[in-house]
């Protein structure tokens, strides 16, 4: 008898697209040099996008979706893996051009995964999850633009949210001062917990503003886009770095030349989705010196496949803080 497992199985139906828990086999798989039997994966905006039908996200039809997963190797003919290997996988199009997290087998090209910290559990992976490993390519972003804990204040955008979560914790260990700016003045606790040292109600930022506002922080991590970012652009102090990584307000900058040209500003992209091998295994490795996992246990939810398809809505709704962890066994 064939061996089945358990997944989430997407479908384009014209311009929407429809979700089932289905039992799938391997010949359902994709090619790939290792095959994984994954452990947990989680919820990330991009998946409540793909799930809801929100954003084209699914390239392909029918799609396994979940941009990240963590398991142990099954098998593997690449040379970098072997059976019993705990891997980590975040982006190169996993979820939507090739199947993804959302199921209980993964196979894909061994290129594309990173070995697991010893001291990073696959549950504790996922807690991060991409949303965190985003969070630190933006640390690392600020860090190399020169930001010290001696430059001035951090703001965060989108502060209750994954990303968001994960760069307070991260930063506030670091020696940082962070701003966190929300729309949800009841996650006000929550924030300062995770280190946050003053809160920012979102509207300050997210109208339309002027070129140049009073100096106010020397770094930002945003997750948000649109006018948020050319905000946080026009209130950053000179020859300060702003980390980009997210679209959640849009994908529009509606904003001036005036803080590149007249304060030295730097706008850093982060993409996480096809960042080079050395500097995604950089940020896994700093992930496990320098996230508190007291405080990243604090700031996850669990979940089980089941519940995936609800936590979609959720996550494009905003109603989601921090992390979820989602066991694809549960």
């Amino acid at each position: 008898m064939t061996e089945t497992f358990r997944a989430i199985r997407l479908t384009k139906q014209d311009k929407s697209v429809a979700c089932e828990l289905a039992n799938l086999t391997e010949a359902d798989l994709m090619e790939g040099d290792v095959t994984v039997s994954v452990e947990y994966s989680t919820v990330n905006y991009k998946d409540g996008l793909a799930i809801t039908g929100k954003a084209p996200i699914a390239r392909v039809s029918p799609l396994i979706p979940g941009i990240d997963f963590a398991g142990t190797v099954e098998s593997s003919t690449n040379a970098k893996f072997k059976k019993g290997d705990r891997v980590i996988l975040n982006g190169y199009g996993v979820g939507e051009g090739h199947h993804g997290g959302y199921a209980q087998k993964a196979r894909l090209p061994g290129e594309w995964l990173v070995k697991s910290p010893e001291t990073i559990s696959a549950e504790h992976a996922m807690a991060i999850g991409t949303a965190g490993y985003t969070a630190m390519l933006c640390v690392m972003a600020l860090e190399k633009g020169g930001v010290t804990t001696n430059s001035g204040d951090v703001l965060v955008t989108g502060a209750a949210g994954g990303v968001g979560s994960v760069a307070i914790a991260l930063l506030s260990k670091l020696g940082y001062r962070v701003l966190a700016s929300t729309g949800r003045a009841e996650e006000a606790p929550y924030l300062k917990s995770l280190g946050a040292a003053e809160i920012i109600d979102r509207k300050e930022l997210s109208e339309p503003g002027r070129p140049l506002g009073k100096e106010r922080w020397a770094g930002v991590v945003d997750a948000v886009g649109s006018h948020t970012l050319v905000n946080a652009i026009a209130q950053t102090k000179y020859d300060g770095v702003v980390a980009a990584c997210g679209l959640a307000q849009g994908m529009d900058l509606p904003g001036s030349v005036a803080p590149f040209i007249l304060r030295g500003v730097t706008l850093h992209g982060i993409d996480s989705v096809m960042a080079p091998m050395a500097r995604r295994e950089e940020a896994w490795s700093r992930l496990a010196r320098d996230l508190d996992m007291n405080k990243l246990d604090a700031m996850t939810s669990r979940a089980g496949l089941k519940d995936v398809l609800t936590l979609a809505e959720d996550v494009i709704a905003g109603k989601i803080r921090g992390r979820v962890i989602v066991d694809v066994n549960a």
